[in-house]
């Protein structure tokens, strides 16, 4: 870890607690020394940054913005890679912003990473989801987000059609297909869509209220004691 990446992930931590933290802590979360804690805090104080506190004791920084966020090479990969996902794979709504937040990471970024990022060993393919599937990913989130009701028609795996009126709770993604997690009001209970099976989706003006028995967590829950932690 460079030193400017050091100063800044210590900053951080110390911004992220109510109290001191002492300067051996602070050495085994960064993996360096404490003398080298005692002189970085040192110069962070020199900079400027109201950092409170003494050795032995402990330090902690009090109200404080951080400059705008410097990234590492694989942050930035990260970033790009998730957004192309969210732009590839989601509702229109998120791939624009995902469009933008991409636009604003690549105008910002040096010369000597520019390359480096354009030669990502991951390829992003949105051949599986269509824009049909893309409109039908926005309905199910306003869905999700404003827990109101969703109406499907659905072909389930013998390509009969199916319409079903669904409490929608979360999208997820199997590293194969995705798929909607729904209170079906017709079993009255959990089921599972693939979004390649859902023909159409309407949002209802039905609202529904999540429970201790009726929510994704509780959901994921069950499917981990059914499976286990794979």
């Amino acid at each position: 870890m460079h030193k400017s990446e050091r100063l800044f992930q210590l900053v951080n931590i110390l911004k992220s607690r109510r109290l001191a933290i002492r300067a051996s802590d602070l050495a085994a979360r960064l993996n360096v020394s404490e003398r080298t804690i005692y002189r970085d805090i040192q110069h962070l104080q020199h900079s400027g940054v109201p950092i409170e506190g003494e050795a032995g004791i402990g330090y902690v920084i009090d109200d404080y913005d951080l400059p705008p966020m410097m990234f590492t090479l694989e942050e930035l990969q990260a970033l790009l890679l998730g957004s192309k996902m969210v732009s590839a794979w989601t509702d229109p709504v998120l791939a624009e912003k995902a469009h933008s937040a991409i636009t604003k990471i690549e105008a910002v970024l040096p010369d000597n990473l520019k390359q480096h990022t354009a030669d990502q060993p991951y390829l992003v393919s949105g051949w599986s989801h269509s824009s049909a599937h893309q409109s039908f990913t926005y309905t199910l989130r306003q869905g999700i987000e404003q827990k109101r009701s969703v109406n499907l028609h659905y072909s389930d795996a013998n390509n009969q059609l199916t319409t079903r009126t669904v409490e929608p709770l979360g999208l997820v993604y199997w590293g194969g297909k995705w798929t909607l997690v729904a209170y079906c009001q017709l079993r009255n209970n959990y089921r599972e869509f693939r979004l390649d099976r859902i023909q159409d989706a309407h949002l209802s003006a039905d609202a529904f209220c999540l429970s201790k028995e009726k929510n994704l967590d509780h959901y994921v829950a069950l499917i981990k004691a059914q499976y286990g932690d794979c």
